[in-house]
């Protein structure tokens, strides 16, 4: 009897275990803003479809931890850029119940943003004047480096200057693989839909390096911190930027209007603080470059 009631308890711990994370949810310790009621932006078709939804669907990365990482046991989202999506679409008006994540590879962002396949995109995504020809950004809410990962025992590459017959990886379609082509031609490039494939390329010695921002690369390290390090000499700088609609001026100026307000309020510092800020690097916020 007492084992028959032991299994029934084992069976439905497992059952409520395997029921706490739902898909798109985004469980964290991270700081949660207050969620506005009565939100209006006048003239943005965008925020128009999202209040006749009912929700808010926001692009995200779910594979480099602190920033945006999805749980695979849990299913749920977790990271600073996942914290700053949350702050946006809680001064939307949108709760985090309100809120579906879509993850959506480096190459594709700018088609799901044209297509309307999301709202706004938040992951990593670096301002340029060739992307702006396609969306719009707000922001910057981040300021990083471009820099690079590589194994806990190498001692030969100490920076971009040190990469010649060296294979470099990244993801596909990044401003950091492109940066590499363009100005360390003697390096060898490999590129992948995901930088979590290029991390497991490296622990298993299958390439020398892995390049993006060093924000990025910094989580990857801190998980690993006995296989990898970050070289730390960044040698570039990337303005992180919210992808929108190129034509949605009204909600691209509410956009930058929240992240001001945050940086302003402790909220910006405290999301970096509960994130990023975990493995020891300081920052600030970058001012907001308006157009």
């Amino acid at each position: 009897m007492k084992l028959r009631l032991f299994a029934v308890l084992a069976i439905t711990g497992a059952l409520a275990l395997t029921g706490c994370g739902k898909e798109g949810d985004s469980g964290s310790d991270e700081p949660t803003a207050a969620v506005e009621s009565a939100v209006a932006v006048s003239g943005s078709k965008t925020f128009d479809a999202m209040k006749s939804r009912g929700s808010a669907i926001i692009g995200v990365k779910e594979d480099q931890p602190n920033l945006g990482y999805k749980d695979p046991t849990t299913n749920q989202y977790s990271g600073f850029d996942i914290s700053i999506a949350k702050l946006i679409a809680a001064k939307l008006g949108f709760a985090e119940d309100k809120i579906q994540f879509k993850a959506i590879p480096s190459a594709n962002r700018e088609q799901a943003i044209v297509n309307g396949d999301i709202d706004y995109y938040v992951g990593t995504y670096s301002i340029t004047d060739k992307r702006k020809a396609q969306i719009s950004f707000a922001g910057p809410y981040y300021l990083a480096g471009q820099d690079l990962l590589v194994r806990k025992d190498d001692t030969a590459i100490t920076g971009p200057d040190t990469l010649k017959g060296k294979t470099v990886c990244s993801a596909t379609g990044s401003t950091s693989i492109q940066r590499i082509k363009d100005e360390h031609k003697d390096a060898k490039t490999v590129e992948f839909e995901k930088y979590s494939q290029c991390v497991d390329a490296l622990i298993n010695k299958q390439v020398d390096a892995v390049t993006t921002d060093d924000a990025i690369l910094k989580g990857y390290a801190a998980q690993q911190s006995d296989k990898l390090k970050v070289v730390g000499k960044p040698f570039s700088e990337e303005k992180y930027g919210v992808g929108l609609n190129k034509d949605d001026k009204a909600l691209r100026d509410k956009i930058n209007d929240i992240i001001e307000a945050s940086e302003k309020d402790g909220q910006w510092q405290s999301i970096y603080d509960a994130t990023l800020g975990k493995s020891g690097s300081k920052a600030t916020p970058p001012s907001i470059e308006r157009y």
